[in-house]
């Protein structure tokens, strides 16, 4: 058909909107064919599409910002390893690796594949799923962790490598939920690849490939119009970070440089990579420093990687924010919860009405393993357990919800009892958690589990254990994060520990901070809030003191 001008800001709209419907029918194409709960119920899974470059063009609005990590380098990846002559129609790549393969950490599988426009390569369409799988694994180092893929062919040709295929199966706890698993996102890839040639043979290949450079162009002029609303300046920021991996606390710095319409964050001093799960590949620390600089300037922002080219970021190579091979890397998601706080909180005084408090600052990670006598198979429960959202200059935080870097959905109480062999005993929010101020913190969950087999095996993942949400300009901070087992189970040590029938592991995620002055909260709301057992009457009356 006739080429249109790419020009026309209407047609660069409706493609806009279609692309991003694509990514959103990607999604829910994976989410209704998937096997496993974390995938089907938790969508612990992003899409995305991408030009032929390699770079992001849309992404699914489900997704997690963390999954961006994985995603925005496997392409290149691809790209560095595969000759051109051997990407053709009907190929499909596979890779999880955080040092080869383009991806954040080794659970997060990615599937991609090329679309061709008659035998030109016009763009590319990926998947990305957390397989709950090696539940049973240390994180010393990275090959503990579970197997590692390069970015290599999974299908040549519309032809599935069978033998590569088994060699993966064959490293996991639960392989016929893996392959289930794959073979969803391979259909949510053809989806797209369909959806994408309609949008072809409608408009023309090159109206296509130009409208993709007009919105990376015009994501990039948005981007640099809200930085240039920024004062210039140069922001600093201090936190710690624990995790029940590690003895100590770590120190963790930032300096922000606002210089017009370009920002740099500079993490400059971060401390050494750990042997814990805890590390961050440069490809995760870009994605949190991307997701906040979005949550700062404009929600309306396509997710594209036009809103890359106004920012530099730096980190020491070897650091626990830039690390190398073989660091584990398992738990990065609480790391990188800590650098949207470091970034909050250096710029909360430069644009305090675009910030809010520090949120429970964890990605809460439950994991329980084992064998299950009954259905007579291996089962990985693995959950992250939200916590309280950080309050805003004119809002209350929000209560027992996913903050910043994770986007999934809990697994419902009737799930977790039908899939596996383990009882909820508690789920609900915590009393007093949230920090006092004119806008109250929000408020943290209380999640308590029951092994109903021996021999189950727990790993906890979170944070801010040792410290407190913080709050801002008065605001009082959140409660600590805690878990607690019964007194009959064997301690957790260092996040680890192993549970017999009966045993219950009762895990309490952080609080968020609050925002402003107590003194200038208004009795309604304190009132209210204690009608509703969000507050304590001790801590009502605190209100009341304050003011």
């Amino acid at each position: 058909m006739t080429e249109v001008s790419a020009q026309d800001p209407i047609l660069v709209e409706v493609i806009s909107s279609a692309l991003s419907s694509i990514v959103e029918e990607m999604s829910e194409t994976l989410v209704k064919a998937a096997f496993s709960p974390n995938i089907k119920e938790r969508r612990d899974c992003t899409a995305s599409l991408f030009n032929a470059k390699g770079e992001a063009i849309a992404q699914d609005e489900g997704g997690s910002p963390l999954h961006l990590g994985s995603l925005m380098g496997v392409i290149a990846a691809i790209r560095e390893r595969i000759p051109d002559d051997d990407i053709v129609e009907g190929d499909v790549f596979i890779g999880n690796d955080p040092y080869t393969g383009g991806g954040s950490h080794l659970p997060d599988i990615v599937l991609a594949a090329p679309i061709f426009v008659g035998d030109r390569l016009t763009a590319w369409t990926a998947t990305l799923a957390h397989h709950a799988d090696f539940g049973d694994r240390g994180h010393a180092h990275i090959f503990q962790e579970a197997i590692r893929i390069p970015t290599v062919h999974l299908v040549r040709r519309g032809v599935l490598q069978q033998e590569l295929l088994e060699v993966i199966l064959l490293n996991c706890q639960i392989p016929d939920e893996r392959r289930a698993d794959l073979r969803a996102q391979q259909a949510a890839l053809h989806t797209a690849i369909q959806r994408y040639l309609e949008l072809c043979e409608r408009y023309g290949r090159q109206t296509m490939v130009d409208v993709a450079t007009e919105l990376l162009d015009y994501t990039e002029r948005r981007t640099r119009a809200a930085i240039k609303d920024f004062p210039d300046g140069r922001f600093t920021f201090t936190d710690t970070f624990d995790c029940p991996e590690l003895d100590e606390e770590l120190e963790l710095k930032i300096a922000v440089t606002v210089a017009g319409e370009e920002i740099t964050f500079n993490f400059d001093g971060a401390p050494p990579q750990v042997r814990a799960s805890v590390n961050v590949v440069w490809t995760g620390l870009y994605a949190a420093c991307y997701y906040t600089l979005k949550t700062l300037i404009d929600p309306d922002i396509m997710p594209n990687a036009g809103l890359y080219r106004p920012v530099t970021i730096k980190a020491p190579l070897g650091s626990i924010l830039n690390c190398q091979a073989p660091a584990a890397v398992n738990g990065r998601s609480e790391t990188c919860q800590r650098v949207v706080d470091l970034i909050i909180g250096a710029l909360a005084p430069a644009i305090p009405t675009k910030v809010t408090a520090a949120s429970n600052g964890a990605n809460t990670g439950v994991h329980f393993s084992g064998w299950d006598p009954v259905r007579e198979r291996e089962f990985v429960y693995l959950e992250t357990i939200g916590g309280g959202c950080g309050a805003r200059f004119n809002k209350d935080g929000l209560d027992g919800v996913q903050v910043h870097m994770t986007n999934t959905s809990n697994l419902p109480v009737e799930s977790l009892e039908a899939e596996y062999p383990l009882t909820v005993e508690a789920y609900e929010l915590i009393d007093d958690s949230g920090g006092i101020g004119q806008y109250r913190g929000g408020m943290g969950i209380r999640r308590k589990v029951r092994a109903e087999v021996d021999d189950v095996h727990f790993w906890l993942d979170t944070s801010r254990q040792k410290s407190q949400p913080w709050g801002l300009f008065g605001g009082g901070p959140g409660t600590s994060a805690t878990c607690e087992l019964n007194d009959e189970a064997r301690p957790v040590d260092h996040g680890y520990t192993v549970l017999k029938s009966g045993d219950s592991a009762s895990i309490e995620t952080a609080g968020a901070g609050g925002y402003g002055d107590p003194a200038k909260r208004s009795p309604e709301a304190i009132r209210e809030d204690l009608q509703a057992g969000k507050i304590s009457k001790r801590a009502s009356e605190k209100y009341f003191l304050e003011q």
